[in-house]
């Protein structure tokens, strides 16, 4: 193995791309770390587990405070 290896290099695929180099050791960490990370939230995702869990549903009071004492309506005059 080559100390002088870039830890990115660029890629195959397009002129101004990028990619990590697995030839360099922290390229190589980077692979296995961000692998690892990928498949780590997909498998959260599935499960719908710590960040991904759905928000409980709320339930349902009444209000302490009536519509009517909010907004009363107008009293009327007897005819």
């Amino acid at each position: 193995m080559n100390d002088d290896e870039p830890v990115f290099e660029k890629s195959k695929w397009g002129a101004n791309r990028y990619c990590y180099n697995p030839r360099n050791p922290i390229g190589f960490g980077l692979i296995i770390a961000s692998s690892v990370f990928a498949i780590l939230m997909i498998v959260l995702m599935e499960n719908r587990a710590d960040p991904f869990e759905p928000s409980p549903e709320p339930t349902w009071s009444p209000s302490t405070y009536t519509y009517d004492l909010l907004f009363p309506t107008p009293s009327r005059k007897p005819s």
